[in-house]
């Protein structure tokens, strides 16, 4: 590539931080790579477990992007009701080459207005809310819906992010920087997704989650009413 690639990652408080620094350790490494953290507010973003990302530009900041990435977290769907924040996914997504997203962050897509009629992913206890945003749930790892690239829960970012980086730079370049980050998964404990999980994990992990489903309902709901509302749909 001869001119600077510019990713933007679009992060918030009490994001999951596997979300942004497993995509961003490799979409970095793209060639002629410009990648920038960004923030509503900018300066320091702290992520869950108390992470703090310093130096953050404030999106609005910000002209355009190639590659526009949003990550998940517990909070997504209070940011999906952030009207600052969205906005400014939405300008620069439409202008971007490719719009894409890790986890719940394409709930924040879908609040910005970029996920209608189309399929996306997001981690499998959430993805049911994506039709609040008229999108499609697709339970793939990674989905591919036109300029639209969205990952499943947390570790799909990094195939994410190699899939990104093989569109743009190429498959060799893709399959150097998988074996560079020895990225041979192996887990101790197979069951990462509720079909290969035991009953007994899926039911504890989905009691725990139950505590948080109206709540996260009530706010994608909303969040996809105000979507529409700005579309000018009844």
């Amino acid at each position: 590539m001869s001119q600077p690639f510019t990713t933007v990652f679009a992060i918030y408080h009490n994001m999951t931080h596997l979300d942004f620094t497993g995509p961003h350790q490799v979409l970095c490494r793209l060639p002629a790579a410009s990648t920038l953290i960004a923030s509503r507010d900018g300066g320091e973003v702290t992520a869950e477990g108390n992470l703090v990302i310093g130096r953050t530009t404030k999106l609005s900041e910000i002209e355009h992007c190639d590659l526009l990435c949003v990550p998940g977290g517990m909070t997504a769907t209070k940011v999906a009701l952030d009207e600052a924040f969205t906005a400014e996914i939405r300008r620069l997504g439409l202008g971007a080459k490719y719009v894409t997203s890790v986890c719940t962050g394409s709930l924040i897509l879908g609040a910005a207005g970029l996920l209608q009629g189309k399929r996306a992913a997001c981690h499998w206890a959430w993805r049911h809310l994506l039709p609040e945003f008229g999108a499609i749930v697709d339970e793939s790892r990674v989905v591919r819906d036109g300029n639209t690239i969205t990952g499943g829960g947390v570790t799909a970012g990094i195939d994410f992010a190699l899939t990104m980086v093989a569109e743009i730079a190429g498959e060799a370049y893709a399959k150097a920087l998988t074996l560079g980050y020895e990225y041979a998964p192996s887990p101790p404990f197979p069951g990462g997704r509720p079909e290969l999980a035991e009953a007994e994990t899926l039911s504890a992990y989905s009691a725990h989650m139950d505590k948080l489903i109206d709540q996260r309902r009530i706010e994608a709901h909303e969040a996809g009413q105000r979507m529409l509302a700005q579309a000018g749909r009844p």
